[in-house]
């Protein structure tokens, strides 16, 4: 095996994957030695020089020039946004926790046995059981012979059948309709309509390979130039890079407007104004970007606020859409979906157009991997509907098990069902462990001199603030990358924590964060806090001392 280094020019990340042949192609100078590889990288890509050590066997020595045929595909050729595409939750933190792990493997000594993944918010990957009537539900639709045992409740054939009845050929491996299997929409329609207390239509529902699916292909609605502008999509800052990271794939014009820290990451009006009003020279503004539960923030908006947002959307013409992926991960708050509030607060607001998600990834399900999430269409034009389905039916529909996993969050056990005592104690356990954790990683934060931590009311993260010395921040600028990425990558290094960089996520200049999932045991939750702590003290030690001059490290600094 021999390790390719693939460095496009401009790019200043490395990316690695191990190839077979005993060539290597390569874009950037560099020369390293590792497990018995010399690779010679030169900038043009043009001879890339590897030798094999082996005990018995003189070293090999291959020499290709790729630049004899000129290749069709290039960076200067490709599509240009999606090299403007950046997704920090698996960003250059995580690719460095992979490399390390590898060599955790191959028993090269760290000061840590092990990785402690704390970047992406995957219940299951972190100990959360899964929610029994769900995997008997997906058993069940998976292999049908299992019907016929008493192993699986009578509500759990009930689901299945109704799944199995709405398949061609009672198969889960049929393709659904392109919107979603009917019998997942109905529910899903008449679990929007208890919980708002509004109509709901499962015309209007319209299903996904998750949420992230779902918002992306809504956004691709609005591509086109309008009046000779670029539409804009005016997204909170901190936010999830899914939405950063769609806007540049798909050429549409990101407006930002800050969350105010200070106010528990409250949503400000007058910011939104300010933030429309600078982007109006630049772009036709026509989206408006909601994530309530905040992702990363984890706050709770209140009623009030929500509908001070729907006036501020109505009085522009904005098209809201809202994130609400998190509300069940609300800890003790009450949540009001926008559809609600705007049909609560009448004409006109009530006739706006709105497009909200949801998901089984998040919540109790906390499915991630089972990849299904629905959008609810309120009030948009038929002819724009008609094209967005037309768009959808070229990816033939999302996973028929994923559906059936949907259908299971929005029709659970109710009481009197077979199910229902298992499923209670289940969630009720689940909801009890996201509490604790929330408060433990608030007071946990809060602790550090340095860092400042505001209450996790929603979502499974802690977004804590955390000072970083004005030398650091030049070791780290000399570098190349943002100061709080020098800082988690640093933190890794020394402790073996992947968190992810505020930068990744957006934060006002001059602040530095970091997002951490809050779902690890507690055990290993207070490790990984004690870990924190103790790095935070030497960092800031390390570069205290303003009377040397760090600029040019790239290692410990001093």
């Amino acid at each position: 095996m021999i390790r390719s280094e693939w460095c496009p020019a401009g790019e200043g990340r490395r990316q690695e994957a191990a190839v077979t042949g005993r060539v290597v192609f390569v874009l950037r100078r560099r020369r390293r030695r590792e497990e018995g590889v010399d690779i010679i990288c030169v900038n043009c890509g043009a001879v890339a020089l590897a030798r094999l050590h082996a005990r018995s066997t003189p070293p090999s020595l291959h020499i290709v020039d790729i630049m004899k045929q000129e290749q069709v595909l290039t960076v200067d050729n490709m599509n240009q946004r999606l090299r403007r595409v950046r997704y920090a939750v698996r960003g250059p933190v995580l690719e460095r926790a992979l490399h390390i792990e590898h060599e955790l493997e191959k028993g090269v000594p760290k000061p840590f046995a092990s990785v402690v993944r704390a970047n992406i918010g995957d219940c299951h990957a972190l100990g959360q059981k899964p929610i029994t009537f769900i995997r008997q539900v997906l058993a069940g639709a998976a292999c049908p012979q299992l019907l016929a045992s008493p192993a699986l409740p009578p509500d759990v054939k009930q689901r299945v059948e109704e799944i199995l009845d709405d398949c061609t050929c009672r198969s889960v491996g049929a393709y659904s309709a392109s919107a979603g299997l009917w019998s997942v929409r109905r529910a899903a329609a008449a679990w929007l309509a208890a919980r708002d207390g509004t109509p709901a239509s499962a015309h209007d529902i319209y299903l996904g390979s998750g949420a992230t699916d779902l918002i992306k292909a809504l956004l691709t609605v609005f591509t086109e130039d309008v009046d000779g502008k670029p539409s804009g999509v005016m997204i909170p800052i901190p936010q999830y890079p899914l939405f950063s990271g769609a806007l540049a794939e798909l050429g549409l014009a990101q407006v930002e407007y800050y969350l105010d820290e200070e106010r528990g990451w409250a949503l400000d009006v007058a910011e939104l104004r300010r933030a429309l009003r600078n982007a109006s020279a630049t772009c036709r503004v026509r989206v408006l970007v909601v994530i309530n539960p905040g992702n990363p923030t984890g706050q709770v908006l209140t009623r009030e606020n929500m509908e001070e947002v729907v006036r501020f959307a109505h009085e522009h013409r904005l098209f809201l859409l809202a994130d609400e992926v998190y509300q069940e991960n609300i800890i003790a708050k009450p949540f009001h979906s926008f559809k609600k509030v705007m049909y609560e607060m009448g004409a006109p607001y009530c006739d706006m157009e709105l497009g909200s998600v949801l998901t089984c990834s998040k919540g109790w399900a906390a499915e991630c991997g089972l990849r299904a999430g629905l959008l609810e269409l309120v009030r948009v034009h038929p002819g724009v509907v008609a094209a967005f389905c037309t768009a959808r039916a070229l990816m033939q529909c999302p996973t028929v098990l994923g559906q059936a996993a949907l259908l299971c969050v929005m029709k659970p056990p109710t009481p009197g069902d077979a199910s229902y005592e298992q499923f209670a104690m289940e969630r009720r356990e689940i909801r009890r462990v996201l509490r604790e954790r929330a408060a433990t990683a608030h007071r946990a934060f809060n602790s550090i001199p340095g860092y400042s931590c505001n209450a996790i009311d929603g979502s499974m993260f802690a977004f804590p603030r955390f000072e970083i010395p004005e030398r650091a921040q030049r070791a780290a600028r000399a570098q190349g990358i943002e100061p709080d990425e020098f800082y988690c990558l640093r933190l890794l290094e020394e402790t073996g924590v992947c968190v992810v960089p505020g930068s990744g996520f957006g934060q006002r200049p001059g602040t530095y964060h970091l997002r951490t999932t809050i779902l690890h045991s507690r055990s290993q939750f207070q490790h990984m806090m004690d870990s924190v702590r103790r790095f935070h003290a030497h960092f800031l030690h390390q570069y205290a001392d303003t009377r040397l001059d760090c600029t040019t490290d790239t290692s410990t600094g001093c």
